[in-house]
């Protein structure tokens, strides 16, 4: 994957190449050519301020901690007059990161992700071909699943992609500080911006390992945590304050970044822009020092649990508000008998699974049995197994189905499964019985 590979579209003058991110062989201290283009045609199609020069280098270390892998898209046909013809005019970038998927080790999982099509070069089929060319190669290479954070709902089901997690953004009014119903455990201490960054990624994978529906994190993560980074770009941000929480044993197991809206914004708010537990008393007493904050009027969270102990962990639990909900990780299946035997289960049974594919990646007829939270799975003929409850369902059914965050009855009453009521009742004690999954992760 991190060597170029390139496909020539002379029919219609279209280009495809993909590559690592990379430094300019004269001056290491600059992105090369190639890719400083390709991030001025991503910050075009998500509408986001170019890139300073002397930012580019921190993006390209960043990329390659990551492995991502970048495609580009060229057309050789561009008018007189038009921008700069080594600025792609499609985008596309992948990397490989670990899903808690409940079963006994973590699953390696296909991250698709920077996806723009110049709005002068739609219906070309170039998303088509970059996705359907990707996702094979995925699968070729053994990676059961496929995940994105799409920026817009309508675009990824038709290549087989569904929504399976979501988080709530949530409002705490803090003033007078937050009263918990347990008393404090542990410590909390302002962190260091430096040795945090350092510490981040253990917490974090200390995170992964407990949380169902968790993903592994890109490098931005630390650096964004320690202020270093700020959203998108590599410029520093001044106003992120970290704050780290110590267990009994005096070890880190958790972190929150945040910053002030400022005081011309009423009521003061604080916004957390990530919170990060490896218990769920360190969940609990990092948010008890958030509510404590002086000068504080109001939290702001648009990553927390849809099922979030934190109202219930408050003496005054209507001073939490739910104000949003946000779809975050779509996953597509690449190969449903890895898949469904990676992942941990909540209940016992067995199913057969039609599943429909028209990307062809997915199909087949599958037998799933579970015994004590394991599953196994092996091809099943279109006619056997009478006995057996039997579902059909689209590959974007069966990837939203995937973490259990919706019920087989409820995307059966949207049409995406297709079941009688046994069928239906067992995938609910196999995929939904459990909690709820949580991803914080976008990409």
């Amino acid at each position: 994957m991190g060597t170029d590979r390139s496909t020539d579209g002379s029919t219609d003058g279209l280009r495809f190449e993909s590559f690592p991110a990379g430094y300019d062989a004269a001056d290491p201290a600059k992105a090369d050519e190639r890719t400083a283009r390709w991030f001025d045609a991503v910050n075009l199609g998500f509408h986001e301020d170019r890139t300073k020069e002397e930012r580019l280098p921190a993006q390209v270390d960043g990329y390659l901690r990551d492995g991502r892998v970048l495609t580009a898209v060229y057309d050789d046909r561009l008018p007189e007059y038009a921008w700069d013809p080594a600025v792609p005019v499609a985008t596309y970038a992948t990397m490989v990161n670990d899903l808690n998927a409940g079963g006994s080790a973590l699953l390696p999982t296909h991250l698709v992700t920077a996806v723009t099509v110049r709005p002068t070069h739609r219906r070309r089929g170039i998303l088509r071909r970059m996705i359907t060319a990707d996702l094979a190669r995925a699968k070729d290479s053994g990676l059961a699943l496929a995940a994105l954070t799409a920026s817009e709902a309508t675009i990824y089901g038709r290549f087989g992609f569904g929504a399976a997690t979501s988080t709530a953004g949530v409002e705490l009014e803090t003033r007078g500080g937050l009263e918990f119903t347990a008393p404090p455990r542990g410590s909390i201490a302002i962190a260091d911006g430096d040795k945090l960054r350092g510490l981040v990624p253990d917490i974090f994978r200390a995170h992964l390992e407990r949380t169902f529906g968790a993903l592994g994190r890109q490098h931005a993560y630390a650096m964004r945590a320690a202020g270093k980074w700020n959203g998108e770009n590599t410029d520093p941000d001044l106003a992120v304050r970290g704050v780290l929480r110590y267990n009994a044993d005096g070890v880190p197991d958790g972190y929150a970044a945040y910053k002030s809206l400022g005081w011309q914004h009423r009521p003061h708010t604080v916004k957390i822009t990530d919170l990060v537990a490896a218990s769920d008393e360190a969940y609990r007493e990092l948010w008890r020092y958030l509510g404590s904050i002086d000068l504080v009027d109001r939290l702001t969270f648009s990553e927390a649990p849809v099922e979030d102990p934190l109202p219930w962990m408050l003496a005054d639990r209507r001073r939490y508000k739910v104000k949003d909900v946000e779809d975050v990780l779509w996953l597509r299946i690449l190969d449903p008998a890895a898949a469904l035997a990676a992942r941990g289960y909540f209940g016992d049974g067995t199913v057969v699974l039609d599943v429909d594919d028209p990307m062809g990646l997915a199909a087949g007829t599958f037998l799933l049995e579970v015994r004590g939270g394991v599953g196994t799975v092996r091809a099943a003929g279109p006619g056997g197994h009478t006995d057996t409850p039997r579902v059909e369902l689209g590959a974007a059914a069966l990837g939203s189905l995937y973490l259990g965050a919706v019920s087989a009855r409820t995307l059966a009453a949207a049409g995406g499964v297709r079941a009688g009521e046994e069928a239906l009742a067992v995938l609910d004690e196999l995929f939904t019985a459990g909690p709820a999954p949580y991803c914080s992760t976008h990409f």
